[in-house]
């Protein structure tokens, strides 16, 4: 019964959005020896799950003839640093007043969040503003790439310059292949799941409240992530920064 009434805790502090082998992370956190089997079968006997998945299509505006970049990201997730590697994307939220857009920067060290932005435009000012919030959060090393993908946002003038005037490598993927940038479809994917499909968002500012929530308070600092070994981008970095120290 106690340990029925922790993963009940644990399931609604976060959102609904962990199912067993999560949950069982935090059990281990809180001191609990517990195997991740019985996590999954009282979880069943309490008939409680994950917010449940729904299909997921990534999209790119590449109808364009402007140059693009080579891939040099070449699909190595995995950098030995952080502010080697970042990748952006954009995504569409359907509110009540019409499309909300955001463009999302990740660093692939810790899988953070570093920069983002929302708009009612899908314009090369959204992404620019994401990339600006990353700068100023983050010192960057000469040999930084960015990769995104070959919307017409990333491939514009402005954009190029931008990342020209900072020093920054520019990377992107090849025609239609959403699998060049994995790991931001990934995160897409899982703020869908999580959060845009669990509500219906009248207003994009409903929207922008509660995407401001998940990605500052619950993803970059509380989300443990399997790729990580179960930790929050914030909790690894400052694991990775301990150990360097």
């Amino acid at each position: 019964m106690e340990l029925k009434k922790e993963i009940r805790r644990i399931y609604h502090q976060n959102r609904k959005r962990y199912g067993s082998p999560r949950i069982h992370q935090k059990l281990l956190r809180e001191g609990y020896a517990i195997g991740k089997k019985r996590v999954e079968r009282l979880m069943s006997e309490m008939g409680i799950q994950a917010v449940a998945k729904r299909k997921y299509k990534a999209t790119t505006d590449s109808a364009h003839s402007k140059p693009v970049a080579e891939n040099h990201l070449n699909r190595d997730f995995t950098p030995d640093k952080p502010n080697k590697y970042w990748v952006a994307d954009i995504t569409y939220i359907w509110t009540g007043e019409g499309w909300l857009y955001l463009a999302t920067i990740m660093d692939l060290y810790s899988r953070r969040i570093i920069g983002w932005a929302l708009r009612d435009r899908l314009t090369k000012e959204l992404v620019i503003a994401a990339l600006d919030m990353s700068l100023k959060q983050r010192h960057i090393y000469s040999d930084l790439l960015l990769h995104s993908d070959r919307g017409s946002q990333y491939v514009s003038e402005l954009y190029q310059l931008h990342l020209l005037k900072h020093g920054i490598i520019c990377s992107m993927s090849g025609k239609g292949n959403c699998w060049d940038n994995a790991v931001m479809e990934s995160f897409y994917r899982t703020l869908k799941v999580e959060l845009i499909y669990q509500n219906k968002y009248e207003t994009r500012r409903e929207a922008q409240r509660d995407i401001f929530e998940y990605i500052e308070v619950f993803y970059n600092r509380e989300r443990l992530h399997s790729s990580l070994g179960y930790y929050s981008p914030e909790e690894y970095e400052s694991l990775m920064l301990e150990k360097l120290s």
